[in-house]
């Protein structure tokens, strides 16, 4: 006799499979935040094509140094900390050549950051914003108001125009061409 044996699929229908792998992936979108790295908002200058160096006479430059081990040397000398270091950007930016070693012109002065490849973060930001804040309290005696009143001022405000029109914040951010 010969046995008539029915011929059993075993396998399984892929349809209900892939739509579970689709229903898995919505839900992973859905529930799944991407996290976005926050930075620091700087304005930076457009690009140009031909870069015009426009050279800097050591008397309009005030050069701050932060090394590796976040030691602060401010025109060449080490400091231990940022104390005062606001009102003599403030004063340097100001000085309309009242010192003889310090800038021309508050428009030529130029405030350069230079740090090392080891430099901290904090370090750095630390030095930063003592720099910004000296700029927006010069900003804010020509405008007769707070430091905080102007920043909250919208750039199109005249007042914020004005005050930023005849002293521009020149900060220079490089890295250190000296070893530490």
């Amino acid at each position: 006799m010969i046995d008539k044996r029915r011929n059993i699929n075993t396998g399984s229908h892929s349809g209900p499979m892939a739509d579970m792998a689709f229903l898995l992936l919505i839900f992973f979108m859905v529930c799944t935040n991407i996290v976005n790295d926050k930075g620091l908002t700087l304005l930076l200058p457009p690009h140009k094509a031909e870069e015009n160096i426009v050279p800097v006479k050591d008397r309009n430059l005030f050069t701050i140094l932060i090394n590796s081990s976040d030691r602060l040397f401010v025109e060449n000398e080490e400091r231990s900390n940022a104390e005062n270091l606001r009102t003599e950007i403030k004063d340097f930016v100001l000085n309309a050549g009242k010192r003889p070693d310090w800038s021309v012109n508050p428009k030529k002065a130029v405030i350069s950051i230079q740090t090392n490849r080891g430099t901290s973060q904090g370090a750095f930001i630390k030095i930063l914003d003592e720099a910004k804040a000296a700029y927006y309290e010069i900003y804010a005696d020509k405008a007769g108001i707070t430091p905080a009143a102007y920043r909250k001022l919208a750039s199109s405000d005249p007042i914020y125009k004005k005050a930023r029109h005849e002293i521009p914040m020149n900060i220079s951010i490089a890295s250190s061409k000296v070893a530490d």
